[in-house]
């Protein structure tokens, strides 16, 4: 790896973890949108499982007590259903057209919710499943499982502080599992993990910095953010599947 292409990973790096230490996600959609320029995909998704991991695990202490264990519970079981039937829409759907509808549908909910639209009651087990549902499929058939996650913990009256804490557990018992999977495939090596540990650095001072503007930021003001992140990932999406089927 030559110094300039190590400098772009490391500053891609270094903002999609100030993104994830602020929001508690986004981390991934912003490393493969970016790194895929550079880089084939066997060398992008495995660091940045590695990364994902080791991002929630430095996250996950200072939020753990504002986790909803019960709803990611449901939500996690959503997980294993809607799996298989992503993995089924991978090898039977064009992954660049499932990018490019997701997005467009993502965009539009983080638009109708930035303006004040929320959930007033707490969702309940089937609204969870299903959600969790969604999320396998798009994460099987696309790897963008979080917005649905996103969305629905946002969406609720459960608060920035518990949205955000639930999400940095959510994600790391994905990403456990996706790492896993990726490790038995035989497509994780000790390559993977060495260039993970070298940007270990620029993703901790992000995750740093980002969670410092998350204590300073009210939670409408948050919640509006998040919302507009969200959207500004759901475009750079669209703009890599778009690119793909050009391709």
């Amino acid at each position: 790896m030559d110094a300039p292409l190590a400098l772009f990973i490391a500053f891609t790096i270094l903002v999609a973890g100030c993104v994830r230490g602020y929001g508690g996600f986004g981390f991934s959609m912003i490393t493969v949108a970016a790194l895929s320029l550079v880089l084939p995909p066997e060398r992008i998704v495995p660091m940045i499982l590695i990364l994902e991991v080791g991002a929630s695990l430095l996250l996950l202490p200072g939020a753990w007590s504002s986790v909803n264990w019960l709803a990611l519970a449901w939500m996690l079981l959503g997980v294993g259903i809607g799996t298989p039937l992503g993995v089924w829409l991978l090898g039977n759907v064009s992954p660049a057209c499932m990018k490019t509808s997701v997005a467009a549908i993502i965009f539009a909910l983080a638009f109708i919710l930035r303006k004040d639209v929320v959930v007033r009651r707490r969702p309940g087990r089937v609204q969870t499943v299903l959600t969790g549902t969604a999320s396998g499929i798009l994460n099987g058939a696309a790897a963008i499982g979080g917005p649905p996650a996103v969305l629905f913990f946002f969406s609720s009256p459960a608060g920035a502080t518990v949205s955000r804490a639930s999400l940095i557990a959510y994600f790391l018992l994905t990403d456990i599992l996706a790492a896993g999977t990726c490790l038995a495939a035989g497509l994780m090596t000790v390559d993977h993990a060495r260039q993970a540990l070298l940007m270990l650095v620029p993703m901790a001072v992000g995750l740093l910095a980002g969670q410092r503007m998350f204590h300073r930021t009210s939670e409408t003001v948050f919640r509006k953010r998040v919302l507009l992140c969200l959207m500004g990932l759901s475009v750079l999406t669209l703009i890599k599947a778009l690119w793909e089927m050009a391709s």
